[in-house]
């Protein structure tokens, strides 16, 4: 068997830590941490900050959503200064699936809203910021967290390219791609009428 290349390794190796961090369910370990249960029990069972608003602590949903986008911006940020913008693109797609399939839960983790945030203002802060504008906006209308999701998502393939950072346009495609597919659910119901809003129990 050849030895592996070095670079390989290197990418390896940002991919596994990237996964890593992105898996840390900071939702849960806030959760218990401030006596507020198991949020598998609570409202739609998901790990993100919007669940563990149901709980009705807003400082644990606060930090849960600052952690989530953390962990991704983190990720993406050392693995760009210790080993270049393939590894930074590597690991930041690796810290998305880490928190949607963390496999300390099982990989059935969370919708990675707040870790594409974080990951999209690491990669290209000036579309983070325009994501994150997205999100309020469409949060602020229509009091539905999914559907902040969904325009932060929408959002982000469109300012790659009037921003000109075509260079994460195909990683920004796949994060896109994962987040829609991650809120299939919520879709289904945005149609039917359904959907909660924020704040709501369940």
């Amino acid at each position: 068997m050849p030895p592996i290349d070095s670079s390989a390794a290197v990418l390896i190796l940002w991919a596994v830590l990237g996964y890593l961090a992105g898996s840390i369910p900071f939702g849960m370990v806030l959760a218990r941490l401030m006596g507020l249960g198991n949020l598998r029990d609570i409202g739609s069972g998901n790990i993100g900050a919007t669940n563990v608003l149901r709980t009705g602590n807003k400082k644990a949903a606060a930090l849960t959503l600052l952690f989530d986008a953390a962990k991704g911006a983190v990720a993406v940020l050392l693995a760009r200064a210790l080993a270049g913008e393939a590894a930074a693109q590597l690991a930041a797609l690796a810290a998305m699936l880490g928190h949607c399939f963390p496999v300390w839960l099982n990989f059935k983790g969370g919708k990675g809203v707040a870790t594409f945030l974080g990951i999209m203002l690491a990669l290209a802060w000036p579309v983070g910021v325009g994501c994150c504008l997205a999100w309020v906006v469409a949060v602020a209308v229509t009091r539905v967290s999914s559907m902040g999701a969904l325009a932060a998502a929408s959002a982000s393939t469109i300012l790659l390219v009037v921003l000109n950072f075509g260079h994460v346009l195909i990683l920004g495609i796949l994060l896109t791609v994962l987040l829609f597919v991650r809120h299939r659910a919520n879709i289904q119901r945005i149609k039917a009428g359904t959907e909660p809003k924020i704040g709501e129990k369940k």
